[in-house]
């Protein structure tokens, strides 16, 4: 997408905004301008900044446990056919369990800070990760794989040279849905308890009737989204290319 095609969309989003606020004469207390939430912005720019650096910090390390976590057990899943039988439906039977009735058990079992926020964030991720870097393991080209073991390769040496360079493309894929649940699974946690955070931010303003300050800080990590989904779409980009190059 052009940057000019991002600024067209930019605008034409603001001025429905505004619009809809003229055309409906809606109170600011239900729902503000695109003026009156930058002002709530510049004037609480700083705690704004400092609840943001949390949430970041959350999301991050977070998308680098989960990311870590999925892909180590889609390999173990790929190895083992006993732990496919034995681990997978678990695995799936879990999606079942809604994550965010979770948060709560987190909170009472990690506390209020960081940790519980972390967890909610791998756990909503473990899972596309997981799927999605499993089912490029498996679709390897058979004839390779066959060739390969005639040859003598082991099977580590098979997952090493040819299963995972394959599925390398299906990682990235699983990243980018990562990267918009991150964010997701952070302030679900920080609106459970937390004492920072974006989420802890659009709590206290919605309680103070402060809806302008709760706006800010909701845009505020819809554009930490949009710039992490981007970053992660650049690395999934240079995977799929280093893929098409060992193939």
């Amino acid at each position: 997408m052009r940057r000019l095609d991002i600024l067209w969309a930019l605008l034409v989003g603001l001025a429905l905004w505004q619009g809809l606020v003229w055309a409906t004469g809606v109170q600011h207390f239900i729902l503000p301008g695109p003026a009156r939430v930058a002002e709530a912005f510049w004037v609480n720019r700083i705690s704004i900044f400092e609840n943001a650096q949390v949430t970041i910090v959350e999301v991050l390390l977070g998308l680098a446990i989960g990311t870590a976590l999925g892909a180590l057990t889609a390999i173990q899943l790929a190895l083992s056919p006993l732990m496919q039988r034995l681990f997978l439906p678990i695995l799936v039977f879990t999606q079942a369990v809604p994550v965010f009735a979770l948060a709560p058990i987190l909170t009472l079992w990690f506390g209020y800070g960081m940790a519980s926020k972390i967890v909610m964030a791998v756990l909503i991720i473990y899972f596309p990760v997981t799927s999605a870097f499993f089912d490029g393991l498996r679709s390897a080209h058979p004839g390779l794989v066959d060739l390969s073991r005639t040859m003598g390769a082991t099977q580590m040496q098979v997952m090493r040279r040819i299963r995972i360079p394959a599925a390398l493309p299906s990682l990235g894929t699983g990243l980018r849905l990562a990267a918009v649940y991150a964010p997701i699974g952070a302030v679900i946690g920080e609106w459970v308890g937390a004492s920072k955070g974006l989420g802890y931010l659009m709590l206290l303003a919605n309680g103070r009737a402060k809806v302008d300050l709760m706006f800010a800080a909701l845009i505020t990590l819809a554009i930490f989204t949009v710039i992490l989904h981007k970053l992660v779409g650049v690395l999934a980009d240079r995977l799929s290319h280093y893929a098409e190059g060992r193939r």
